[in-house]
């Protein structure tokens, strides 16, 4: 029975990334979300619904556009495997609670911000800032996060990367690090308390200087090459969601 429940929950994770692929490919660009139907970037046609199921679409049309033969971007099975696989580990590590919808919301987002920063350099207000309530306001119906721990995890989030943009500002005269990665921490905070967000920063900026020395070493480009590190904010925030206890408690071990 449980492997079931696995399967329909991963179908049902591939038809949430699906709506992502929209949310990622419109918000940028001040679009509906809802409306018009999906359509083909290169000719404008609108996808048929037996042209628009997820994975499986891709692979019958052997990743082309049916009407112009158009290339589809892999990245949107991508998207779509990662929010399946994602609902999955949701439902193992939380079973079928409302704790667990919570934070598989969460992550949906998390992912579209991920793929639009990596894409436009842009955090969109649309999702952070209204974040930040729904966070605060899902610390009441999560048992692992007490609403006070909501609202030190927001000013932590926020007033940390805060400081460290302001001193980085002061100290070269340059702005090293973006509003949207502020707002985007504070978000992070409310939903999963200040313990969250220390983790999320370490993790985040471990993760981010492996990548930014792997990109520079492939591309063989300078120390000032910029790389959006609010991907790295939502992989940390994810880490968090799904082994953050066990993270702790073993730091604490080995101290």
């Amino acid at each position: 029975m449980s492997y079931l429940i696995e399967i329909i929950t991963f179908i049902f994770g591939l038809c949430i990334g699906s709506f992502l692929n929209v949310c990622i490919f419109r918000l940028p660009a001040g679009k509906s979300i809802v409306h018009p139907p999906s359509a083909c970037p290169g000719c404008g046609v609108s996808i048929r619904f037996y042209d628009n199921i997820p994975v499986l679409s891709y692979i019958f049309l052997r990743g082309r556009c049916r009407n112009c033969s158009a290339p589809i971007a892999f990245r949107y099975v991508l998207v779509e495997l990662l929010a399946g696989a994602l609902a999955v580990c949701t439902y193992i590590r939380f079973d079928l609670s409302i704790e667990g919808a919570i934070y598989y919301a969460f992550i949906a987002a998390l992912l579209v911000i991920t793929f639009i920063d990596i894409d436009h350099r842009i955090i969109p207000d649309i999702i952070s800032l209204s974040g930040i309530p729904l966070g605060l306001a899902a610390s009441f119906f999560i048992p692992s996060l007490r609403p006070v721990d909501s609202i030190i995890g927001l000013l932590a989030g926020g007033g940390i990367l805060y400081a460290v943009a302001w001193g980085y500002g002061l100290i070269t005269g340059k702005e090293g690090m973006g509003g949207g990665d502020i707002k985007l921490l504070a978000m992070i905070g409310a939903f999963i308390g200040w313990k969250g967000v220390l983790l999320t920063i370490f993790m985040a900026s471990a993760i981010g200087t492996l990548a930014g020395v792997l990109v520079m070493l492939k591309t063989k480009k300078n120390m000032k090459l910029a790389i959006p590190f609010g991907p790295f904010l939502a992989i940390g925030a994810i880490i968090y969601i799904f082994f953050g206890n066990e993270l702790i408690i073993w730091y604490w071990n080995v101290i």
